[in-house]
């Protein structure tokens, strides 16, 4: 007999992620902004020529650094989803209320 539980996995818990989860996601949000840095000096180098594209993207270059350690350092927020619980489905309580009544 297969049971349907509908598209969503059961949470069983509230708790947050693991510290060790956290903590990778960060590193890998950090690695991410901070290799956004890299192109933009490239880009501004390429484009040497137009002084106010290769100002507009060392610009954009400096807060990057700042803006990559105050994300990373963020702890993501709780999660305000309450755990769904398990409910028996009504085949089965219908067919534990006939075997009760042939008794």
């Amino acid at each position: 007999m297969s049971s349907h539980r509908g598209e969503h996995p059961v949470l069983i818990t509230s708790a947050a992620p693991s510290h060790q989860d956290q903590l990778a996601a960060r590193r890998r949000r950090y690695a991410l902004i901070m290799s956004m840095r890299i192109p933009c000096i490239v880009l501004a180098v390429l484009f040497a020529k137009f002084w106010w594209l290769a100002l507009g993207l060392i610009l954009l270059s400096v807060p990057l650094p700042w803006m990559a350690v105050l994300i990373a350092n963020d702890r993501p927020p709780r999660r305000s989803e309450t755990p769904r619980r398990l409910s028996p489905s009504r085949r089965v309580l219908t067919s534990a209320a006939e075997k009760r009544g042939s008794r």
